[in-house]
């Protein structure tokens, strides 16, 4: 029966901590779109999809990420875990969510603009933290990022900051808005996710920790 408790309690942990790093990951986004300084790569590339052949960003998130998860699954050598399928789905779900909400508006001053810029890589970054160190499964694109800091050994905000300038250069050519939030987004996310993941990872690690000793606690209880 502690057992059962145990593994329903570390079940429920690491699928709390993926779907909250989701919406907050998903949210980051959002505010880095409505800042209306330029999107980040991903988003430049998934909206120039959206200008050239329709649908919503949500949705070019939900295609793009089938195709990066191939493609990662490739390099890895490796089918995903189930996380990253439902990070693919979920993600373009609560982006489209999010761009719905009627109050959720560009500020009117560049000040207001910048802020909520900033806030969307601290919050992005953040997001990402939390989901992946759930371990469930990361989404297409950290996957690919994961798996090339894997094959290459390089440190992961190298890997990231590569792949956001070349998603960058191809979403510009479609059309996507690009601007000097772009750039800073694509030179901070690298370091901000090589900060957050270390942190929300020993977070997570130390709650699995007190659950692993919960059970020790209860049995040495009803056996005295």
């Amino acid at each position: 029966m502690l057992r059962g408790q145990s593994s329903f309690s570390h079940h429920a942990l690491k699928w709390s901590a993926y779907f909250i790093g989701l919406l907050i990951m998903s949210l980051g986004i959002v505010l880095i779109i409505k800042a209306n300084l330029g999107a980040s790569p991903w988003d430049v590339f998934h909206i120039g999809l959206y200008k050239q052949l329709g649908l919503t960003i949500g949705s070019w998130s939900i295609i793009v990420g089938f195709f990066i998860l191939f493609v990662s699954s490739l390099l890895l050598k490796r089918l995903p875990q189930i996380g990253a399928f439902l990070n693919m789905i979920f993600v373009g779900i609560f982006i489209d969510m999010y761009m719905m909400i009627p109050f959720f508006g560009t500020p009117s001053s560049l000040t207001g603009k910048i802020i909520m810029l900033l806030t969307g890589v601290i919050v992005n970054g953040y997001g990402m933290g939390i989901y992946i160190s759930s371990r469930v499964g990361a989404g297409p694109r950290d996957s690919l990022m994961l798996a090339l800091t894997e094959l290459t050994k390089w440190k992961v905000q190298y890997i990231r900051t590569g792949i956001e300038i070349i998603v960058l250069s191809i979403g510009w050519i479609l059309g996507g808005p690009v601007f000097w939030g772009t750039i800073v987004y694509s030179v901070a996310i690298g370091y901000a996710v090589g900060f957050t993941l270390p942190q929300c990872q020993r977070v997570f690690d130390e709650l699995k920790g007190r659950l692993d000793k919960s059970p020790e606690i209860k049995a040495n209880h009803f056996s005295s």
